[in-house]
């Protein structure tokens, strides 16, 4: 039976990946080489039938809350430097957790400064089978 997984990269949060040179500093052809890299990943789990989504994510976001009926939402943002931020994330479906985090592995080793492989930290959730249920 197959198992969906989210693999979420972080632009801040995670610990910090081997070649740890900030995205904003790579030049136009290292940003290319890394979402060649990505795209072919993902085109090859297509393939496989593993693939379900992927989509990046502006580094731009706010916080929002509920503050009382009648009231506006409450918002917190744009992020602070020390808040966990989410570069984006791809969904895969696959057979065994193992797998999930061989995949996981090999998107760690996607290109950054210099060519190199970023070994950045992924973080791998995995889906609820079923909404959970409350007993009494």
């Amino acid at each position: 039976m197959m198992a969906k997984y989210l693999l979420l990269k972080h632009y801040r949060g995670a610990p910090a990946s081997v070649n740890d040179v900030p995205m904003d500093q790579w030049t136009p052809e290292e940003l290319s080489a890394h979402v060649q890299y990505m795209q072919d990943f993902a085109a090859r789990l297509e393939g496989t039938g593993e693939f379900v989504d992927s989509q990046a994510l502006s580094p731009e976001g706010t916080f929002v809350r509920h503050d009382g009926e009648g009231r506006p939402p409450v918002t917190d943002g744009p992020f602070a430097e020390t808040k966990d931020l989410i570069a984006g994330w791809m969904v895969i479906d696959v057979e065994t957790y193992e797998r999930a985090l061989e995949l996981a592995g090999e998107l760690s080793a996607a290109p950054g400064a210099g060519g190199k492989p970023i070994h950045e930290w992924l973080e791998v959730r995995p889906f609820l089978a079923a909404p959970p249920t409350i007993t009494e």
